[in-house]
Parts: C-alpha cells; structure tokens; sequence
C-alpha cells in the first residue's frame, strides 16, 4: 500500500492555505488508469470513499473554494463520495455569528454545494451545515447527504447537542442557538448503506446501535469539530470502539487547527474498518487535505459472520425493567 502527497496553494481573503492531500492506495491522473482501477474494486466488490480535513473559517467564499479543491481530488483520486467535516461552509468569529449566516436548505450556499456535487460527479456528506431553524434565534446542525446528480438525498438534524465544560477549556452551549434533532437518518449510496451522525453524537452508543440494527448501517458518518483537548483524550478511541461495535466502517471527517482566536479544533480526520483498524488517516493531523480508502463490502461480511454479534445481542426491550 503506497502513500503519496500533492501539493497546492490557495489565495484567498488575503490568506494563503497549503493543502496537503494524503493518499492511501496510489493513484493516476491517467483516464485508462483510473477506468482499469475502477474495474478491478468492481470486481472485487470495493468501492472508495474520500474523507476531508479543513480549517473553515468566517469566510464562506472562502471556505467554499477549499471544498471544492478537495473535490477536485477525490474525484481524481477515484473517489465516489466526498465526506465533508462539520461547519464545512462556516465557522463564525463571535459567538452568535452562525446564526446571522443560517440559511434554509434550499437557500444559496447549500444549493452551490448541489451544483458542485452535480458539476463533478460525486456524493457529497456534508454536516453539519447551519440550517435556519423555527425562528431567528435558533438553526439546526444539519447533516446533508447530496447524490452525483445534485440531489439532497438525505439530512439528519443533530441530536445530542454540546452543552459541555471542557476540562482545561471553554465552556460550550450549543443548546442557546441550536435546535436538537429528533429523527435518525440512514440512506443507500454507492459506499454502502450510510448512518449519519455528528460530531458530539460520537458520545452515544445507543444511536450507533440503532444505526446499525436497526437501520441496517454499513458505513457510519462522523463530521465533526472536536475540541483540542476532548480530541486529544477521546477522538480516535471512541471512533474505533463505535467501528468495532456495530461492525460498520467509519468515516470521520475532521475540523483541525485554528479557525480564530477564540476556537481550535482537534483534526485528525480518521477512516476506520468493521475490525476496528484505521485504514485512513492524514500525516498532519492539522492539515487541509483528504485521506482515502476503499469500502469493502465483503470485509463488512466477513467480521459480521464471524463474529455474529446481530445474533447474540439482546433486542431493546430486554433491558427494560419489569416493572415498567
């Protein structure tokens, strides 16, 4: 398995990005080579998936060209869907800002993000976007699925909202501004069948469960934008655990590094197999760029036959007390 880097340089908004792109299987801008490579993961029932680290900022220009730098190669790099990390098009300087920017789905800057989906070919998650909420001061943390065609195929509304003192940090209150979701959301794609989550959602095992017993989840998403020091602590060993037990691959798609004075975030953008094991990941944690992988059906298969946990697991109602 062969890593390699590329390169570039952004300009924008009087601020220059280096965006360092990590490959996990190697590729080439060759058409033949890409058309004889997309033959050999259909015959081997694999297909690959493409997973973004960024810095977004108080830009949505901005922040807007990155993504689709970031398109531009996974499209190249043979990727059928892109997985975009939480606050993707926006991340305010103030407290507050995010409602200012909030937007209905069909509003401008998430109709650019269809058309870029439908301009290149390629699936799009994308969460959690600002949606406008029932009044002007709260919006929803949206997780949108867009299909190749531009299509919204799916959105999920997050359900467990950070209302957390950081130890050694800030102290958070998404529960001001944010409406908290109510519905899980599972839909079919070319990866697999996808259980959408974020970010904070991460915490919850009952919702991965549900996800995958439930919902029939192959591939769990995880957009996020976790703080340095829960990152630190937490990130990578939570991801794994929720891999390893609902036998789904995840896919979790990082903010990293320093969006203003006042908000950091973690990085490490992950992609991890139903055995548990990262098959994805960035060099620099905190650089823009993407890591990519192939899903491969027949290992979800495997671990789940070997290890048939959907049989022994206990239903639900099991654990209910008696007395209710």
């Amino acid at each position: 398995m062969l890593n390699c880097s590329l390169y570039f340089t952004l300009n924008g908004a009087a601020l220059d990005r280096l965006i360092r792109l990590s490959y996990v299987n190697s590729y080439t801008n060759s058409s033949t080579e890409r058309s004889r490579t997309e033959s050999a993961m259909a015959a081997s029932n694999t297909v690959r998936v493409a997973a973004a680290q960024m810095t977004s900022f108080n830009d949505i220009a901005f922040n807007f060209s990155t993504c689709s730098r970031l398109v531009k190669d996974a499209v190249s790099a043979g990727a059928k869907m892109l997985c975009l990390p939480e606050n993707f098009s926006y991340v305010g300087g103030m407290s507050g800002d995010s409602l200012l920017i909030a937007e209905p789905l069909d509003g401008p800057i998430m109709q650019k993000y269809c058309s870029l989906a439908r301009e290149s070919g390629i699936w799009l998650s994308l969460g959690g976007f600002q949606e406008k909420g029932h009044d002007d001061a709260h919006l929803r943390n949206t997780h949108v699925v867009i299909d190749d065609a531009g299509n919204i195929r799916s959105t999920y509304s997050k359900i467990h909202l950070f209302d957390v003192d950081v130890p050694g940090g800030a102290v958070y209150k998404e529960s001001g501004f944010t409406e908290p979701g109510k519905d899980i959301a599972a839909v079919d794609s070319p990866i697999g069948r996808l259980g959408l989550t974020v970010c904070y959602d991460l915490r919850f095992p009952e919702l991965y469960q549900q996800l995958r017993f439930h919902h029939d989840a192959q591939v769990i998403l995880v957009p996020a934008a976790f703080t340095t020091v829960t990152g630190q602590a937490h990130w990578e060993i939570l991801l794994r655990a929720r891999a390893i037990e609902t036998q789904c691959y995840v896919i979790a798609s990082a903010q990293a590094g320093k969006h203003n004075e006042k908000r950091e975030s973690y990085g490490e953008t992950l992609i991890i197999d139903p055995w548990g094991t990262v098959v994805g990941r960035l060099p620099d944690r905190v650089s823009t760029g993407i890591t990519v992988a192939d899903i491969d059906f027949s290992l979800i298969d495997s671990v789940r036959a070997k290890m048939p946990i959907a049989k022994h697991r206990k239903p639900f109602d099991f654990w209910r007390p008696e007395s209710e």
